[in-house]
């Protein structure tokens, strides 16, 4: 008896220990699965990425200029550094946290946690949403503890908010906040200054370290825009403010080492001067334009050697309409930087592949690299055009509508840019085009920015125009094919009514309508996102990504 006990007690622990391995078995399969899932799947993502070499023709560049490029790309690298600080916090942290290649690509093309693509969903699962402030806010501030807050600088474009020691906030201005930082490009400025055989470059390179230290960017900013010669040029600091989702307050660091394109730069240079005639023309009541824009507004076309902090998160953007500096605008206007290598890679490796699906093949002939250029170099010299203050009062447009400026903006320079070419080919400035071109061109482009998502400005600007034109029957769908066809008149009467209402929301600074808009209409609803899925199912790339730096132009 004793031996038949033993015996099952035996028999039923061989099988629980048999049932237990398999059960740590499957346990391991699972994770195993799970983890290969989750490598495919970062492989995938960064697959939707097409990367482009950045470089240039050197010889254009004097000895003292190729001295100066790895002083600038040093500068460069150190708002590179600052920006990832803004974004999420320590990168390196974050980094090696990570095991997988592909996860750690993908968390460098997002600086952070965050697909920027795709409405900054965490992608590590670890991770909860991205603060909408980033890192410029306590991430448990409330919005109703920030407006209580007094203090004059927290809404500087330049200061960060933080908590004392007794929880309370405060305010640290970016000079103190980033000091060692400054003091280095501050530094590495002031040498390249020492290489600079162009007056004007040399003056702003200059006045560009002090601002640096002081948080005072007006006279670098009045500098830069003087230049007219040097080939060298290098955007640097705190510029762009669409990292801060939560009021649109803070600017987030970047910096550009750019080449002029001389010969591409004489070509655009007389359409920086139309802007006055322009801003007469606007489709508005004259309060709503009656800002005299700057006159010595600058155009030219460049190559792109670098892209650092800001401006290299998520899209990559195509063209610089600079200053931001309203006060700069009134009185000079602003200077407009067209990326040509980078504009031409976008074009090759994404526009014209998804034309081939969404346009309607009749009017595919009119997608050309010509109009893409057009559209972008109107689009930001409309940047220039309409109001910067408001009529009413509530001070700058850009305070007035807060969190949705950036938006709106955008939405603005993308119409008005529309509205500038046809003006120009009305009144007989392009006799030889063939108006069609740019409209084709101007509609495929925007299912190209769409694919942005609602985490970037440009693209829930391009999903207002999209739901806009089809209300107003600027294009027919070919359900069949799937294919959009451009009706030409009625999208030239959209463009105008558009202009318009943009306009006037601006001028007027009313955040309540423009707010509403952007909530209900900047979405991707069924019917477009199944267009969407087609481009993606396509394997046509969602953006660039770069290979840059000194070996990458030959150093």
């Amino acid at each position: 008896m004793k031996k038949l006990i033993i015996f099952c007690v035996v028999a039923t622990l061989m099988i629980s220990l048999f049932s237990c391995n398999e059960n740590v078995k499957k346990e391991e399969t699972a994770e195993t699965d799970t983890i290969a899932k989750e490598v495919n799947t970062f492989k995938t993502k960064t697959e939707q990425f097409v990367t482009v070499k950045l470089t240039t023709d050197l010889s254009v560049l004097s000895e003292n200029q190729k001295k100066m490029l790895p002083l600038l790309f040093e500068a460069a690298k150190i708002m590179n550094d600052i920006f990832w600080t803004e974004a999420y916090g320590d990168k390196n942290e974050l980094l090696n946290s990570l095991n997988d290649e592909n996860e750690k690509k993908f968390a460098m093309i997002n600086y952070g946690p965050w697909e920027r693509l795709n409405g900054n969903e965490p992608f590590i699962d670890t991770y909860d949403a991205k603060p909408k402030g980033a890192q410029f806010y306590p991430v448990d501030m409330t919005v109703d503890e920030f407006k209580s807050f007094e203090n004059k600088d927290k809404e500087s474009l330049y200061t960060l908010i933080r908590r004392d020691e007794s929880g309370k906030l405060k305010v640290i201005w970016y000079h103190e906040a980033y000091k060692k930082q400054y003091e280095k490009v501050a530094e590495l400025l002031n040498k390249a200054a020492e290489l600079a055989e162009d007056k004007g470059f040399k003056k702003y390179l200059t006045l560009r370290a002090k601002a640096l230290l002081t948080d005072d960017y007006l006279a670098s900013d009045m500098a830069w825009m003087s230049m007219k010669n040097n080939t060298i040029d290098f955007v640097v600091g705190p510029i762009e403010n669409y990292e801060d989702g939560l009021f649109g307050y803070k600017t987030a660091h970047e910096a550009f080492i750019l080449i002029k394109d001389k010969k591409w730069s004489e070509k655009l240079a007389k359409y920086a001067k139309m802007l006055p005639k322009m801003q007469k023309s606007l489709p508005v009541p004259a309060k709503y334009k009656s800002e005299k824009p700057g006159s010595k507004s600058d155009l030219g076309a460049y190559d792109a050697i670098y892209y650092a902090g800001d401006c290299n998160a998520g899209s990559k953007t195509i063209a610089i309409n600079l200053p931001n500096d309203e006060r700069v605008h009134l009185k000079k206007g602003s200077r407009r930087l067209q990326l040509k290598n980078t504009m031409l890679a976008k074009f090759d490796n994404i526009l014209l592949p998804i034309s081939k699906i969404l346009i309607n093949k009749e009017q595919r002939k009119h997608i050309t690299f010509e109009a893409f250029f057009e559209n972008t170099m109107f689009h930001e010299t409309a940047h220039g055009l309409g109001i910067k203050n408001t009529i009413n009062g509530k001070g700058t447009a850009r305070k007035a509508l807060k969190d949705v400026y950036s938006t709106i903006e955008e939405g603005k320079a993308d119409i008005l840019g529309l509205y500038f070419v046809t003006k120009l080919f009305d009144q007989g400035d392009f006799p030889e085009k063939d108006l069609m071109d740019n409209y084709v061109t101007f509609m495929a482009s925007i299912f190209r920015s769409v694919r942005f998502g609602v985490a970037s400005s440009h693209g829930k600007a391009n999903m207002l125009r999209f739901y806009y034109f089809k209300e107003m029957g600027a294009f027919i769908k070919n359900e069949e094919t799937g294919t959009y066809k451009i009706d030409m008149k009625k999208m030239r009467e959209a463009m105008t009514s558009l202009s318009e209402k943009i306009l006037v929301l601006q001028g007027d600074g009313n955040y309540d309508d423009a707010k509403k808009w952007v909530t209900e209409k900047a979405v991707i609803n069924q019917d477009l996102k199944s267009d969407l899925d087609k481009v993606n199912d396509a394997g046509i790339p969602v953006d660039i990504i770069f290979e840059q730096g000194l070996e990458a132009i030959g150093y």
